[in-house]
């Protein structure tokens, strides 16, 4: 069964008259009685009943006529929707991920990219900082995010925020730390993170300041599990203020009044792609999610 005999039934059931069928399809009146002899052979059954002034549906033809009419329109649907599409930016973007979903914004990001660009595939690929960074350096990543300072000429880097993050104890511990002294903190056992992650820079340039070198009893690269560590008492760590406040606040940790270090979450990319389609498509998108002025180069 093809498109265009379905049509040519469409057409003469609309028209009851082959001769006028013909003259809209642009056949010849033999042409279109053929057609409907082969679909009528197809389906087992005859369409139509003729007579001296036309032709009219068989109960068998009507049943079929909007089944017809409904394949003859979604056949429509598609060639509008291919011509919707000719021109729209396609490809593929890979995209390297770091810190929490929700932190990034990931979820609106991605789903203002498949709604407006549905010719564009985007991968997520997940992974510590300095390796999504090194990614995107190979150009084996298209974009990534990256916590922490960039020190690639090649990459470029686009500020999202300023992170936020604070040393928690153990609730039962928070009475081990004697005010003031936050060298006591290096006789506490730590909960570490893997060393390619640009928490771990931001935990040792503490650590620097504060002229300590406590032992690592344990290692995560998920901050939500190094905050469930704490909580069970394992030992300190440095971790995303946002996240720990409610933690804090429930007293499952305690967060040391005194200590904040800070660190700058950034969309980077590498430096020769300026002016690419597709990214400058990611990051138009990744800018209006977060409400950040947009680059002219990505207007």
């Amino acid at each position: 069964m093809e498109i265009y005999q379905l049509r040519t039934f469409v057409t003469v059931a609309q028209q009851g008259h082959l001769t006028q069928a013909a003259e809209l399809l642009h056949l010849s009146q033999p042409a279109v009685t053929a057609q409907i002899k082969a679909l009528e052979e197809e389906v087992g059954m005859p369409l139509f009943e003729r007579s001296a002034g036309g032709v009219s549906l068989t109960r068998a033809g009507q049943e079929l006529l909007p089944q017809a009419q409904g394949v003859l329109t979604a056949a429509r649907d598609i060639i509008h929707h291919a011509r919707e599409l000719k021109g729209q930016l396609a490809g593929q973007a890979r995209i390297g991920v770091t810190l929490m979903p929700d932190v990034l914004r990931l979820g609106p990001w991605v789903a203002a990219l498949v709604d407006k660009y549905p010719l564009l595939e985007v991968q997520l690929s997940h992974g510590v900082s300095v390796d999504v960074l090194n990614l995107v350096r190979k150009k084996e990543l298209d974009a990534g995010f990256y916590l922490g300072k960039n020190p690639y000429m090649n990459v470029n880097t686009v500020p999202l925020q300023t992170l936020a993050f604070r040393v928690a104890l153990p609730a039962a511990w928070a009475g081990q730390l004697a005010e003031g002294r936050l060298k006591e903190l290096g006789k506490l056992p730590w909960v570490g993170i893997s060393q390619f992650s640009s928490l771990s820079k931001i935990t040792a340039e503490l650590w620097r300041e504060l002229n300590i070198s406590p032992k690592k009893v344990a290692e995560s690269d998920h901050l939500s599990v190094i905050l469930e560590l704490v909580a069970a008492g394992v030992g300190v760590a440095l971790v995303r203020e946002e996240d720990a406040l409610a933690w804090h606040a429930s007293g499952r940790i305690w967060l040391v009044p005194e200590l904040r270090k800070t660190a700058d979450l950034q969309f980077v990319y590498p430096a020769d792609r300026d002016g690419d389609p597709v990214l400058e498509t990611l990051l138009r998108e990744l800018l209006a999610v977060w409400r950040l002025p947009c680059p002219q180069s990505a207007a």
